[in-house]
């Protein structure tokens, strides 16, 4: 029962810190393409990445069960928006943007990729040998 409250408590301070930054990005760089959403996947890409290498047993960060599940599935799993990604891409399609709505996917998948082996990169970097 305690891993479900660290999830659901992070989940609640992701879906704020997804909510709040949509609006900052979009407050920045407008609403025409869904940038707020491209940011929100590839931080959190970056921090799941990082949090994985870091967090685990051998990890600089190393910790228990909860905490790891605290980050990555409920702040993660708050924050990361990849269901209004495809909300999105599919308004660009319906829209006729098919030149937004395949940058928007190329540019998502991608750049989260790398956006997570540099977290992964990051932990590991961190943590002793």
């Amino acid at each position: 029962m305690q891993a479900y409250l660290w999830i659901g408590l992070g989940g609640a301070l992701g879906s704020m810190a997804r909510h709040w930054s949509n609006g900052m990005v979009a407050r920045l760089a407008g609403v025409g393409f869904p940038w707020g959403t491209l940011a929100i996947n590839i931080l959190g890409s970056f921090i799941i990445g990082f949090a994985a290498a870091a967090m685990n047993a051998e990890g600089r960060l190393a910790s228990s069960e909860s905490p790891r599940l605290f980050v990555m599935v409920g702040l993660c799993g708050g924050y990361t928006t990849f269901s209004a990604f495809s909300l999105q891409t599919l308004g660009l399609i319906q829209a006729g943007q098919w030149g937004a709505a395949a940058g928007n996917a190329a540019l998502s998948v991608g750049l989260c990729m790398i956006a997570v082996w540099a977290g992964y990169a990051l932990g590991l970097a961190i943590s002793p040998k």
